[in-house]
């Protein structure tokens, strides 16, 4: 629910942006920040009203059940030492990462709904892979966008009162957690930027192809960004939402940091493609960007929880299937995960 501190902070944005100016960050001008709003430097421009009206009257969406649970469920070990690394998909895009004595939650949304409001909106269809009380001790929490579906005030509230973690996050989305009430302040860096977590772990935040908005008047005012986070397991490049774009992005993880022990990447949310392709990969796009950045392994998230966009519910590891056939991948080596499945690199070598 939109509570009055938060309507009065929506209501400074409003003003914010009528005036020009960006509510949520302040600073020099880049090559993706023209002094107002981020931007994808070569990418596609965000798609119209127009648009978005002619993709909810298409008449494509495939229709989803009001239930679809997960056969799996978690209760991760209190923590993952040394060269350990143990992830788990919570739902959607919200992951757990353990490995060098941290424990390390992506994109954390334990909300009912990925929605600005709690009657209305995207409604999970499987509960949490994780129940919030199970949850070990969380020691950093890392958020990709500011998209509902990714920035989840309520659960990072909780979070935040349980164990203080710290909150690493791109530019802009500090400030919309500040405002929010989220009793951590978030650290926000830029792309390009390393940020020591431990001794022996530390995250980087590597472009995407994406867009951010909190509201209709507040597009591109925080950035984006993916995660490369180095641990004494090797790398885990983590992205939440990307478009493929022309793949140039992703060869260059691997030229900067090494091929990845595991490649955690979107699979759902693509369709319809002439209106999704800017900003969500499909399947196929997946497996080649796994292919491009080097993975030993990867992860298929960011499907089968909210409903967000026009394919079915298990259309993601369908597509997945076949894309993995088609680019002669082995299927253990990228596997589409539901709530609650683990990944451990014990098992994998």
């Amino acid at each position: 629910m939109l509570t009055i501190p938060g309507l009065a902070a929506a209501l400074g944005g409003f003003a914010a942006v009528r005036s020009g100016r960006n509510p949520y960050y302040e600073g020099p001008v880049s090559d993706h920040f023209d002094g107002v709003r981020f931007f994808n430097p070569g990418g596609v421009s965000l798609r119209s009203p127009f648009d978005i009206l002619r993709w909810q009257f298409g008449g494509t969406r495939q229709p989803w059940p009001d239930s679809f649970p997960s056969p799996y469920s978690d209760t991760p070990p209190q923590r993952v030492d040394g060269t350990g690394l143990r992830v788990t998909l919570v739902g959607h895009a919200t992951v757990l990462i353990q490995t060098g004595g941290l424990n390390i939650v992506i994109d954390p949304v334990w909300s009912e709904r990925a929605s600005p409001v709690s009657f209305a909106g995207p409604r999970r269809v499987n509960a949490p892979g994780i129940a919030f009380d199970a949850l070990p001790p969380i020691d950093v929490v890392l958020v990709t966008h500011n998209h509902y579906d990714h920035l989840d005030i309520a659960t990072l509230t909780r979070l935040a009162g349980r164990d203080r973690p710290r909150i690493v996050t791109p530019l802009g989305n500090d400030t919309i957690m500040r405002e929010g009430g989220v009793p951590v302040a978030a650290e926000a860096f830029d792309w390009g930027a390393r940020v020591a977590l431990s001794d022996s772990v530390a995250v980087h935040l590597e472009p995407i192809q994406h867009w951010s908005a909190r509201g209709v008047l507040d597009r591109s005012r925080a950035l984006w960004a993916a995660f490369v986070i180095e641990t004494p397991a090797g790398a885990v490049y983590h992205v939440g939402d990307t478009g493929y774009g022309d793949g140039s992005l992703f060869p260059r993880i691997r030229e900067r940091h090494g091929p990845p022990r595991l490649a955690i990447l979107p699979v759902g949310a693509y369709e319809p493609r002439w209106f999704m392709q800017g900003q969500h990969m499909n399947p196929d796009e997946a497996v080649r960007v796994f292919l491009a950045c080097g993975a030993q392994h990867a992860i298929g998230h960011h499907w089968g929880t909210f409903r967000l966009t026009d394919e079915s519910v298990d259309a993601p590891p369908a597509a997945l299937t076949d894309a993995l056939a088609l680019h002669g991948v082995a299927p253990g080596r990228f596997r589409a995960l539901r709530p609650g499945e683990v990944w451990d690199g014990a098992t994998l070598g």
